[in-house]
């Protein structure tokens, strides 16, 4: 059940392309971001209010929570402005479960599972595959080293959630304060790109859209599972957004589905099945 609420908030991740694309035209994607996360955060905070409110939590975890939230929105958007989609994207989605990975086993000193290093390695291929499918690879090192930081700050929003958490704290309560905090960082950015395209009922649509779906909601739902999974297992399994990325730009924007573009999508299902197989061999246990 925990993998299977971290992949639906994956697919809801998914959708934040196509509704871009579908959107009001010449928006700026660093604002873009900023608004998701200020109503998404926004939502959240409500919710958390609703149901036991946000006392309680660590500073220290919720502090880097938070300026993990930021900083992802921003070093992506930048490392794809500088080295390209394809670049960026590889970098910072193929890094995140490496070192979400590495993080937990230097910290922890627990060692990832056979079945994540091979499930990881079979996704991130299918990420490069997708990404270089659309030939807009151009190599950069301030942009690679953005996308890095992109990947670390994901890689450490999954750590330090993940440690809240485990504290027991509610998914609730722990969405709320990391994207509270991160939307408080990130509204200098809404006003510097411009906020007028929010006056707009597409625009504004579009946020709502943003923050309701592929944050709230979907944040909600990766809280669920990372609460019974490890930080490097979820990261991993939210290499799942790009597939559904690629299947929703095919079927609603009628792009090609090219060779490349197939087979990464391929390998990608199939490091997330490798990565499901643990929990399907599980022996059931029947009480005497």
């Amino acid at each position: 059940m925990s993998r299977f609420q971290v992949l639906l908030a994956s697919l809801c991740f998914g959708t934040t392309g196509t509704a871009q694309a579908l959107g009001p035209a010449g928006l700026s994607p660093a604002g873009v971001g900023a608004a998701r996360i200020l109503i998404g955060g926004a939502l959240l905070v409500l919710v958390a209010l609703l149901a036991d409110g946000l006392r309680g939590l660590p500073r220290r975890p919720l502090l880097l929570a938070a300026a993990a939230v930021a900083a992802y929105q921003l070093s992506f958007f930048a490392a794809v402005a500088d080295t390209g989609v394809a670049v960026g994207t590889i970098v910072a989605l193929g890094s995140a479960p490496a070192l979400a990975g590495a993080l937990e086993w230097l910290v922890e000193r627990r060692a990832p599972t056979r079945a994540w290093a091979i499930a990881t390695a079979l996704a991130c291929a299918g990420v490069a595959m997708l990404a270089l499918a659309g030939a807009d690879a151009s190599i950069s090192v301030l942009g690679v080293a953005l996308a890095l930081v992109a990947g670390a700050s994901y890689a450490g929003y999954t750590y330090a959630a993940k440690q809240m958490l485990q504290a027991g704290h509610t998914p609730e309560r722990v969405m709320a304060g990391a994207f509270g905090l991160g939307a408080v960082v990130l509204l200098p950015v809404l006003f510097i790109t411009g906020a007028e395209w929010l006056a707009t009922t597409d625009g504004l649509l579009l946020a709502v859209f943003l923050g309701v779906v592929p944050t709230a909601g979907a944040y909600l739902l990766f809280a669920r599972g990372l609460k019974r999974l490890s930080a490097a297992e979820t990261a991993t399994l939210t290499l799942a957004e790009p597939l559904t990325a690629t299947l929703l730009g095919v079927i609603v924007l009628s792009e090609a589905l090219n060779a490349p573009a197939a087979v990464g999508a391929a390998l990608i299902l199939s490091g997330l099945l490798v990565l499901a197989a643990p929990e399907v061999r599980r022996p059931v246990t029947v009480p005497a």
